[in-house]
């Protein structure tokens, strides 16, 4: 049953985002949401970091327990958003705080919003900074110079998807390339070859890639190695790594759709003439 904001049952819930290097990247309303909380409910990317969400808030629970090896992550996510959904219920204040962006990889807190609104309750997300945004500054990519696809790597493998080699390729969670079960942290090599031979339809084996980490703590850098495609299989990836792929091609000009722009241009040029005084500078 959804309602209007008039009629918004007592509970609230916000998902914010506390960015990925360690106080760096908390901006000022995330942090207001999380110190005018009644809970705290963390899914960070290690224990350190949710010490250091606790000297926030005194009452600040990890949901981290709730991940097991051999269990589905469906089981674990679903159990993420009932746990934050009982304190909402409860008629508390409750903030969900994420590492990176809280929409960025995280169907819990998209499912826990949506469930909370869905049942009457103020729900609502504030963004931060992704892994993504760490990696266009890291990297020195420009998503608009030469445009940049993203796609999750097991999405790549099973499903037939339309790679452009003449823009950026950018793959999460390649560490559990191809676990369809969704229980496990990591695969193996012969998963990732699996991978490299999918990419292979489009890039050459000697294509650079480059396998990428954001930094987590002010005082690392960002782990960045270049290897070629066809040594991916055999190079250590964890499921905290991002692998890109530059261009491999440059871009190919459309002479169609660039003529019909042409003429466009030249059509408007003559009405411009037409009009009185419209070679004058403005």
């Amino acid at each position: 049953m959804s309602t209007g904001a008039s009629e918004a049952r007592v509970g609230s819930l916000v998902c914010v985002g506390v960015g990925m290097t360690l106080g760096s990247h908390l901006g000022p309303l995330a942090r207001n949401q999380i110190e005018t909380a009644d809970v705290v409910f963390t899914a960070m990317s290690d224990g350190i970091a949710e010490q250091w969400l606790s000297r926030m808030h005194a009452d600040v629970r990890s949901l981290q327990s709730l991940y097991r090896e051999g269990k589905s992550r469906r089981q674990t996510y679903r159990e993420m958003v009932d746990t934050m959904l009982a304190e909402v219920r409860a008629g508390r204040k409750v903030c969900g705080a994420f590492y990176g962006h809280p929409g960025v990889f995280a169907w819990p807190a998209h499912k826990a919003i949506e469930q909370a609104r869905g049942e009457g309750f103020d729900a609502h997300m504030e963004p931060g900074i992704s892994a993504a945004d760490c990696l266009y500054a890291d990297l020195g990519i420009d998503p608009g110079r030469r445009g940049c696809q993203h796609y999750e790597a097991s999405q790549l493998l099973i499903y037939r998807r339309r790679i452009d080699p003449g823009a950026y390729l950018v793959l999460w969670q390649v560490g559990v390339a191809g676990d369809r079960s969704l229980a496990r942290f990591s695969t193996g090599p012969a998963y990732r070859q699996i991978l490299v031979d999918v990419l292979a339809r489009d890039y050459p084996l000697e294509h650079e890639v480059i396998v990428y980490r954001a930094p987590t703590s002010p005082l690392r850098r960002a782990n960045v190695t270049r290897i070629p495609l066809g040594g991916l299989a055999d190079h250590p990836v964890e499921q905290e790594d991002t692998v890109v792929l530059p261009p491999s091609r440059p871009l190919v000009p459309d002479r169609a759709i660039r003529a019909r722009l042409a003429a466009l241009d030249a059509r408007g040029s003559r009405r411009l003439a037409l009009v009185p005084g419209s070679d004058r500078a403005v």
